[in-house]
Formats: C-alpha cells, structure tokens, sequence
C-alpha cells in the first residue's frame, strides 16, 4: 500500500513539473513574439549620422572665413562655433631716423570654424568648400548608423509608458509606488531626449574645417624704444661735459671753503710733524758724525 502511495506521487510530481515548464515555455513564447511583432519605425533605416572634417589652404583667411558664413546661411546651416588666430613667426626692427623704427613682421593666420549643415546638402557644401581653397589637404566624412539605438530607445519608452499605466492603476498609495514611478517617467524622459538629440544630429551635419593661408609679411613705422638714440651728438655732450666740470670744481672751492677750520688744523699738524722729522733727522745726522769722529781717533 506504502508503495502504491510513493507511486503515485511521483508521477503526480513529474506531470506537475512539466506543466509548470510548458508554461514557462508558453510565456517566454508570447514575450518574444510580443518584440517579433512590435511595430518598427519606418524612418529607423533613416537614423544615419553624418559628420566631416576638412583642411584646407587660402588666399585670405577673413576673406574665406565670411564667404563660409554666406554659404552656410544660404544652405540653411548655422555656424556653431569660429575663431582667427595669427601667429608671428619672425620679427625685426631697422632704424629709420632718430626717434622711428620700421618694424617688418611675419605671421601666419588660421582659422577654425564648426559648422551645422542639413545632412542632404553636405556633400554639395563640401564641394564648395574646395572651390574656395587653394589646395585640400585633408578631407574626410564619417557615418555613423544610430537606428538601432533609436529603435531600442523607442521601445523601452514605450515600456515605461506600460509600466506607469500598471502601476497608476494600483489603489494603494505607498511611497514605494510614487518613487518606481517617478523613476520610470524620468527614464523615460531621458530615452526620449537622446532620440530627440539623434534627430537633431541626422537632420543637421557637423564639419569641421581649418584653413589657413601663406606667411604674411608687414611693415609698420613705430616709435624708436632706444633712449640711447635720444642722447645730444658728441660734440654737445663734450661742450656740455666741460661746463658740466667748471661747475662740479666750483662746487669743490666752494666746499673747501666751508672747511676752512679744518684746512687750517691740517696745515699746522703738517708744519708740526715736518718739525719733528727734521729734529730727529739733524740729531740722527750729529750721532753718527761723533762717532766717525771717534772711529777715527
């Protein structure tokens, strides 16, 4: 009987499993024909970004750089983003009179310009662009297929709306439903920017472009930074060192003249020491005749 018993529950429990898995089967089945199924953007295909760069010599980089502005504009496009740089690459000053300088410079000009163009009309803006240009020296473009992502973006939007929808339809008021739901609708706004962004980039193209031209030589007159080349010529400078020399030796007369004292001191401590020299000197002298005078004897 215990037997029977053990029978027939084992085979209740593998018929259980197996209905179990078909319908775990039959779920997984509907979920993926559900995404087989779901509806595909007809414009998915269309979802190609386009970009480009470009560098290029010219005549005058100011020149070209408002000719850029004038055809970009024609073609609907804006410019994003320009700037013009010059360089100096050498410099030099000759004398030209006393108090000018001619100051000759060389420099090189570039310029750098990101431009949005519609995507349809770049390849007709890029050659143009070489019309203008002296020689290209380099020229590339990139696409870049963002139609999946769009899709995918697409799609799990559309999720997030389902899940708000299921989740609204739930009458409990809990914070936990309030905060999946903020969650959900701010994922949500997120996947719809970027496919915002997406349309905005295959709609509009970016190319980059750097131009530049030859060496530019300038010549300028400016004033003459040297203070030595101010100085008067020499022979006023002699004249005025000679003057300038009565004046400093009056000035040491007239200096003298306020130490008189002290000329004075001077002059008697002289005559005094001269005194005693010649003393010493006269007894020195009358010594060493006594004693020749003795040697003698």
């Amino acid at each position: 009987m215990k037997r029977n018993i053990i029978a027939i529950a084992i085979v209740l429990t593998i018929f259980g499993c197996q209905n179990e898995n078909k319908k775990y089967a039959s779920a997984d089945a509907v979920s993926t024909e559900e995404l087989e199924n779901a509806p595909l953007d007809s414009t998915a295909a269309e979802k190609i970004i386009k970009t480009a760069d470009m560098r290029f010599r010219v005549k005058d980089v100011q020149n070209t750089k408002e000719q850029l502005s004038k055809t970009i504009k024609a073609q609907g496009g804006t410019v994003a983003e320009f700037s013009i740089e010059s360089s100096i690459q050498e410099t030099d000053k000759v004398k030209q009179s006393t108090d000018s300088l001619k100051e000759i410079t060389s420099y090189r000009t570039q310029g750098y310009l990101v431009a949005k163009v519609p995507s349809e009309k770049l390849d007709e803006f890029t050659n143009t662009i070489a019309k203008m240009a002296v020689f290209v020296d380099h020229q590339s473009m990139k696409m870049d297929d963002q139609s999946i992502a769009y899709l995918a973006n697409k799609l799990k939007a559309q999720n997030r709306v389902d899940a708000i929808e299921k989740i609204n339809k739930v009458a409990l008021k809990k914070s936990a439903n309030v905060e999946s739901s903020l969650y959900i609708k701010d994922d949500y706004v997120d996947k719809k920017i970027e496919n915002l962004q997406i349309d905005s980039r295959v709609k509009l193209s970016t190319i980059t472009l750097n131009f530049y031209q030859d060496n530019t030589v300038k010549t300028m007159v400016v004033a003459n930074d040297n203070l030595y080349d101010y100085r008067p010529a020499f022979f006023n400078r002699l004249w005025l060192g000679i003057v300038n020399g009565w004046t400093i030796f009056k000035e040491i007369i007239i200096a003298i003249s306020n130490l008189w004292m002290l000329v004075l001191v001077g002059t008697a401590v002289f005559f005094t020491i001269k005194y005693f020299i010649k003393r010493n000197k006269l007894a020195v002298d009358e010594a060493t005749k006594s004693m020749i005078d003795q040697a003698r004897i």
